[in-house]
């Protein structure tokens, strides 16, 4: 399962990490989906330039799929689980003749919103299920600077892989969608408890 967690300092070290894994699913002709905030969709066309990716032709072709964190998250103003889990299989299964897809998700928006970060911690788990059936490889990438250790906690136990600096493994940590559900709908809810 290809479901990564990413915790970073800053946007200069996630572009740093991140850039060569996503120039290389370009080279070998593999789908990107990038979910990045609307403000910020400007300066990642640059960063993606600046690597050598013709990002007209990429998204003109429908390589690249550039999406913005609001639209796909927070539609209606609010974060919905069971949309989402909508959305991303409509994104695994529509890969438009590619062979697999490389989505890249901005996790920014949710780290100032603890309601919004709960629904999400369980989303992340459930997805989990749905990744299993593809090939294609999730990063959400996090801000360490912005969390709460009781969030990087959440995240960590519901990602298989976890990507630190540039350091990725499997996680110790990761705990089963099926028991990580079961768990946060125990006595103490989720987080906060021993992995």
């Amino acid at each position: 399962m290809r479901h990564v967690c990413a915790f970073f300092h800053g946007e200069e070290e996630a572009y740093r990490i991140l850039l060569p894994f996503v120039a290389e699913g370009f080279a070998a002709g593999e789908k990107a989906i990038h979910i990045v905030p609307p403000h910020r969709h400007g300066e990642h066309r640059a960063r993606l330039r600046e690597r050598g990716i013709d990002v007209e032709a990429a998204l003109a072709g429908g390589q690249l799929d550039l999406r913005s964190t609001i639209d796909t998250y927070l539609p209606d103003g609010r974060f919905d689980g069971e949309r989402m889990l909508r959305s991303f299989t409509a994104m695994a299964e529509e890969k438009q003749g590619y062979p697999l897809s490389r989505i890249v998700c901005d996790m920014d928006w949710a780290s100032g919103a603890r309601p919004a970060m709960t629904d999400l911690i369980a989303f992340e788990a459930r997805v989990n299920e749905l990744w299993s059936r593809h090939d294609d490889v999730v990063i959400c990438v996090y801000d360490a600077g912005k969390l709460s250790g009781d969030m990087v906690i959440d995240i960590i136990r519901t990602h298989p892989m976890v990507l630190i600096g540039d350091s990725l493994q499997e996680n110790p940590f990761f705990v089963p969608p099926d028991r990580y559900i079961a768990d946060a709908a125990g006595p103490h809810g989720a987080g906060g408890g021993a992995p």
